[in-house]
């Protein structure tokens, strides 16, 4: 984990090397979202290896963004003022609650090549994406706004 420089500015932030690869990472888990809910149209159940990889890429995103990511912004707003602090106070929670959702649909397919347990993967997909969108949603605000803010 890098260390947080009190002097960065918000603009330094968005273009660090953590932040850089964390919204690469997204962009990934983003397409192999796209990839395995694509297939979901055919009668046949998706390959273990897809969903395996899957779940390795959306936690490898979520643990960049609470242990690397989120880190740099709340010594950003620690630096910039009570308002940003009150914004990341007011998002982090929801974001939270993305991340439960997260870990609840790797726990269940990561590593597990059920079949039966296969069957429920198109609700779980949608549960998901829409937990996705409502982070990427949160994620994007709290960075649109620190970085018009500062």
């Amino acid at each position: 984990m890098s260390e947080i420089n009190i002097n960065e500015s918000i603009e330094d932030l968005c273009k660090n090397a953590a932040v850089s690869d964390w919204l690469a990472e997204r962009s990934q888990l983003i397409i192999q979202f796209c990839k395995l809910s694509g297939n979901r149209n055919q009668p046949q159940l998706p390959e273990y290896q897809q969903v395996n990889i899957f779940c390795d890429i959306l936690i490898d995103y979520v643990s960049a963004g609470h242990f690397e990511v989120y880190e740099k912004i709340v010594g950003a707003c620690e630096v910039n003022g009570p308002s940003s602090m009150q914004l990341l106070e007011k998002l982090y929670p929801q974001i939270s609650e993305t991340t439960d959702i997260v870990v609840d649909f790797n726990d269940k397919y990561s590593q597990n090549s059920d079949n039966a347990l296969m069957t429920s993967l198109d609700d779980d997909l949608s549960l998901l994406g829409e937990a996705i969108a409502k982070r990427v949603e949160l994620e994007d605000s709290l960075i649109d706004t620190l970085r018009s803010k500062h």
